[in-house]
């Protein structure tokens, strides 16, 4: 008997640290974002020079995918926007970040103006709130203050097992 070969992959482990509505607030930044980035791509392309037409037409791209990767109901005229919203779901959270991140930073660095600035900005905040998920959240107040401290028990325990395991016997010498 053959395994099912059209078996969806399992979904990556959520993080369950993160709270609804800090997820709400990163799809809707995203969201928001990337229409910005597509609006803004437009204003990018009305120049004479070639590099900003290009910048232009870039920002519009990844605002397009970043809106694609965040609310695919957005765009129900592609019918192939629900599978790449299920992809993009079963992403984790830093390779999210690292795509916003880098995809924001080209057009800025193509053609630097205050509508690539303002239009990869939101782009970019989208992917450093994806960073964010991805590290976690921090500690309590007590817990920080016991690592500054270095009161580290289970290190201690380790070092002290070690120190009563070391020989220190010295070998017979000689008298003259």
């Amino acid at each position: 008997m053959q395994p099912n070969a059209q078996q969806p992959p399992p979904p990556p482990p959520q993080n369950d640290q993160t709270t609804w509505w800090f997820r709400i607030l990163v799809k809707s930044t995203g969201t928001i974002g990337g229409l910005i980035a597509m609006i803004t791509g437009i204003v990018t392309c009305i120049s004479l020079s070639a590099t900003c037409i290009v910048a232009g037409v870039l920002q519009m791209l990844v605002g397009f995918i970043v809106v694609l990767f965040e609310a695919p109901c957005c765009c129900q005229f592609i019918e192939f926007a629900d599978k790449v919203g299920k992809f993009s779901d079963n992403r984790s959270p830093w390779q999210k970040a690292a795509l916003y991140c880098g995809l924001s930073l080209a057009p800025v660095l193509m053609c630097f103006g205050m509508s690539t600035v303002f239009g990869s900005a939101l782009v970019f905040v989208c992917g450093v709130l994806y960073g964010m998920i991805f590290l976690g959240r921090k500690a309590d107040r007590d817990t920080m203050k016991l690592k500054a401290r270095g009161d580290d028990v289970e290190m201690q325990a380790t070092l002290m097992d070690n120190e009563d395991k070391v020989d220190l016997h010295v070998p017979d010498t000689q008298p003259k």
